[in-house]
């Protein structure tokens, strides 16, 4: 990694904090400021590892006071810019997780640096569920800042649809604590504007009592691919919103972790997660699971808190490549040109090109609005290229073809969390224009210093 020199002193900054300060050179500050991604080049001036909430606006503070941008990452999943001089604040220490439960559900208050296999974990025992992503290895916070759709969003919505407050930092340093009655526009934009305006320290959210799941993947050999793409089509209109699904076309490399079965070959993952009952969940599927025999079937009752499981998706860091784009259908014509451009016979240079499902309880605007945009979208593509960095751009420019090639269904503009990786156009993409021009609105009032500069902001 390249670092950062810097002329500033942060000594004074040093001094205030609980926690730690790490300067190019050092090798927490290496670990620290390293992404998930490691594509993305990160080189910022210095490294906050915070230990408080007072950390991260003592350290927000000093970046407004000496002109510098602010950064943040816990898991690092979200990074998308060169960090080239900003000051990074890393929140993975601030790991509160508090379980209670009621009657009709549960709460749980998380620090900025949870993840949601955290949360899973602690609801266990309790029959209770969050609404976590496909990868549970990520940050609760960050997930959620972005509207947070994952592999049960057709039966229980967005997962900022059940935050009750929110404990944030801003970017006049404020440490202020959100609520839909005490900053409902702060409220509004905090929940889908993902980190535009402040770095999120803690935060409430509703739980679901939800003990069991009728869950898991079909995965059937390359033959069977269009066979399988095209049953999917004609299924996905006859799912009730107890269903989440989504298909990815697969080129799994064999290495440690892969299944035998999938290992080296092409083939096709059918994802499907049930909310209701096992008889209903296994009659719904039923046209998938008859459209060809299976290589291997993993559906089936399973504790809600193993939901990673479905996706099964990669923990370990890597060079990655990744575009997304939303449609407003997925007929067979569709399906014929997805084939065309990333099938079997396309010599695709993505490791994944996944469709997910959307409508249902997604498609609701929640009791109190938030800034998550384009929920209405039926459909959501989205790839993943894996390569040494001298392959990326190449993996990059066939990704791009193939949101060229499905253009005819194009819903227009993508969701935060799928185009992280895309900087300020993909962030701009995630909104309408009247969100868009009310997120910035807000930032000017909250960031007059504009510390939120890099990557997801509006521009300025």
């Amino acid at each position: 990694m390249e670092t950062a020199s810097t002329s500033l002193d942060f000594s004074s900054l040093r001094r205030t904090l609980a926690g730690t300060l790490h300067e190019p050179g050092d090798a927490t500050y290496t670990r620290l400021a390293t992404p998930w991604n490691l594509a993305v080049p990160t080189s910022p001036a210095a490294v906050v590892a915070a230990a408080t909430a007072q950390d991260v606006a003592a350290a927000v503070k000093f970046a407004a006071a000496h002109d510098l941008a602010v950064a943040v990452q816990a898991t690092g999943h979200g990074i998308s810019s060169n960090l080239d001089g900003a000051l990074l604040i890393h929140t993975g220490a601030l790991d509160e997780c508090l379980i209670s439960q009621s009657e009709s559900g549960g709460t749980a208050r998380t620090g900025a640096g949870t993840t949601w296999a955290t949360v899973l974990s602690r609801c266990a025992a309790l029959g209770l569920a969050g609404l976590t992503g496909s990868a549970p290895g990520v940050s609760v916070a960050g997930y959620t800042s972005g509207g947070g759709i994952g592999p049960m969003a057709r039966t229980f919505g967005a997962a900022s649809d059940r935050v009750r407050s929110l404990d944030v930092v801003t970017g006049d340093g404020e440490l202020r604590h959100v609520t839909a009655t005490t900053e409902p526009e702060l409220f509004w934009g905090l929940r889908g504007g993902k980190g535009s305006l402040g770095i999120i320290t803690s935060m409430e959210f509703e739980l679901l009592a939800l003990p069991t799941i009728y869950a898991g993947t079909l995965f059937f050999d390359t033959a069977d691919v269009p066979k399988i793409v095209h049953a999917w089509a004609q299924w996905c209109p006859t799912l009730p919103p107890a269903a989440t699904t989504s298909i990815a076309l697969m080129q799994l490399p064999p290495m440690p972790g892969v299944p035998e079965p999938l290992a080296g070959r092409f083939t096709i993952a059918v994802r499907y997660v049930y909310t209701g009952n096992e008889d209903d969940g296994a009659t719904w599927l039923t046209p998938i699971r008859s459209a060809a025999a299976p290589l291997m079937d993993t559906v089936g009752l399973m504790p809600s808190s193993m939901i990673g499981l479905v996706h099964s998706d990669p923990e370990d860091p890597m060079p990655v490549a990744e575009g997304s784009a939303l449609l407003t259908d997925f007929t067979n014509t569709t399906a014929h040109t997805l084939l065309e451009v990333a099938g079997p016979d396309a010599k695709s240079a993505q490791l994944l090109v996944e469709i997910r499902q959307f409508g249902g309880a997604l498609a609701q605007e929640p009791a109190e609005p938030s800034a998550l945009c384009h929920r209405d979208a039926p459909f959501g593509l989205y790839t993943v290229g894996v390569g040494a960095p001298p392959d990326l751009p190449g993996i990059k420019g066939h990704s791009e073809l193939i949101v060229q090639r499905m253009s005819p269904w194009a819903y227009g503009g993508t969701l935060p969390n799928f185009s992280a990786s895309s900087g300020q156009n993909g962030f701009a993409g995630s909104y309408t224009a009247d969100a868009l021009a009310r997120l910035g609105s807000l930032a000017q009032h909250f960031d007059p210093g504009n510390v939120f500069r890099v990557g997801q902001v509006p521009a300025r």
